[in-house]
């Protein structure tokens, strides 16, 4: 009989907990967390929604477990296992095909805020619209993207550096991201980071010639001069008549003293930039290598 006794006691307890739960969830149901001032922590609506839930639970708990603290453990770990079906159960709850319309027309409306905004360079006001956005939908890539975007030109790199991570968490192959993360090192003077950044997103997209360029410029930076001349091999490849590209790989190879390489240069840089008022003082260090 003494071996029934705790028994009883954890069903009488999860019969309250559940009680307690089913009172609570039209009351969580309710809860508008859009409306909530700047917030900049991407999973913030989950968060106040779990201590909300847990408040109400612990109140009781905390009568109760005084009495029943042999049950406690196997009850707490029930709960536990249990509390993120009970979320799933009210976001499906609260979030009918209606709300989810609304929701996106608040979406587009407050980014076409946010643009008038930044046209306004407002930054600060568009930052508000983006996190409000955030607030709405958490996985919004593009919000996140501003986001960042804004946080940069703010010159805050370690807020903009965050919120590209966790972009990136959000879309692991987003290469715009990682030119993103590259240039918040190469600000920072981060050269070996902002290398492995450039790096990555040419593993996602090889064809973009701008970031072997970025790229060649990080070597350049690193004094890295035969890898900084196979990147910009590669971005020539691409775009074989691009006139920044070959003044600076004429650039290095007088550096190096690459006369063959300095050659080539030269004679595609005339013929894709006549104007340039650098060729006369180009040629003339080639002719003295």
């Amino acid at each position: 009989m003494y071996n029934i006794i705790p028994l009883l006691l954890i069903l009488v307890s999860l019969s309250v907990i559940t009680v307690i739960v089913v009172k609570k969830f039209s009351v969580l149901a309710a809860l508008d967390v859009a409306n909530i001032p700047a917030e900049k922590e991407a999973k913030f609506k989950e968060r106040i929604i779990s201590n909300r839930l847990k408040r109400n639970v612990v109140k009781w708990w905390a009568k109760a477990g005084r009495r029943l603290k042999p049950a406690g453990a196997a009850l707490g770990n029930f709960f536990r296992s249990s509390l993120s079906k009970l979320y799933q159960l009210k976001n499906d709850y609260q979030a009918g095909p209606d709300a989810k319309i609304d929701a996106a027309k608040t979406i587009d409306r407050l980014f076409a805020q946010a643009e008038e905004f930044k046209a306004r360079d407002d930054l600060d006001a568009a930052e508000k619209k983006y996190i409000e956005i955030i607030g709405l939908d958490s996985k919004n890539l593009r919000a996140f993207k501003e986001l960042g975007k804004i946080y940069f030109a703010r010159k805050e790199f370690e807020e903009a550096k965050q919120t590209f991570e966790h972009l990136l968490k959000l879309k692991e192959d987003d290469e715009e991201a990682y030119e993103n993360l590259a240039q918040i090192a190469t600000e920072r003077g981060d050269l070996d980071g902002a290398r492995d950044e450039y790096l990555k997103s040419i593993n996602l997209n090889k064809q973009n010639a701008q970031t072997h360029f970025n790229l060649a410029q990080v070597y350049q930076a690193m004094g890295k001069w035969p890898e900084a001349v196979k990147s910009l091999k590669k971005a020539l490849k691409i775009e074989p008549a691009n006139p920044k590209y070959l003044d600076t790989i004429l650039e290095i190879s007088i550096i190096i003293k690459d006369k063959a390489l300095a050659l080539d240069a030269y004679g595609k840089l005339v013929k894709a930039n006549p104007e340039n008022h650098k060729l006369e003082d180009f040629k003339k260090q080639i002719d003295e290598m």
